[in-house]
């Protein structure tokens, strides 16, 4: 071998290599990313979730409504992970019915601790919506970096597995006009 078939293979071997290194640092942000997307998501749950006991609590609601969202408030707080979803797409669904309750809306004044926990809950279901979107996005970019043919030739992810969507019904309350 000539000097200069020794220095064109060593370019392309440290061309490869740095390309290879660049890729798995590329997984390792993503996968950072999905994570702050999870905690972030997390916390707009566990937000919405303590607005809706707020609610329940303060008397502003009859007791048989406050009941239901406290119900369903809490067994989306206390629902393990195989059954999170399922409990905070029935909390999504029980705003909607005790939020967009005409007698809600018909009573005259609603006091002023009501009206603020109904625009800190809009706040809280925004937020909820908003972050969903974000983790689910970043889930998908994830998974398609993982996909790759090098990444998973090489196993730049390592043995970690593929990072699953978070699929809830979360719909807002027509009430209290999110956009």
């Amino acid at each position: 071998m000539t000097t200069t078939q020794i220095l064109v293979v060593g370019a392309i071997v440290l061309l490869t290599a740095v390309y290879i290194s660049w890729r798995a640092g590329r997984l390792d942000r993503l996968h950072i990313r999905l994570e702050l997307a999870r905690e972030s998501l997390d916390a707009a749950l566990v937000r919405r979730t303590a607005v809706c006991l707020e609610l329940a609590a303060s008397r502003s609601l009859d007791p048989a409504t406050s009941l239901v969202l406290a119900a369903a408030a809490h067994e989306a707080r206390t629902a393990g992970p195989d059954e999170r979803e399922h409990a905070e797409s029935d909390l999504s669904r029980t705003l909607r019915a005790v939020i967009d309750q005409e007698r809600l809306h018909d009573r005259p004044a609603a006091p002023p601790p009501a009206a603020e926990l109904l625009e800190e809950l809009g706040t809280a279901v925004a937020k909820v919506l908003y972050s969903r979107r974000f983790y689910n996005s970043a889930v998908g970019v994830t998974r398609a970096a993982q996909r790759r043919w090098l990444a998973r030739t090489l196993r730049l992810a390592g043995h970690t597995e593929y990072p699953g969507f978070f699929e809830i019904d979360d719909a807002p309350p027509k009430a209290l006009a999110i956009e």
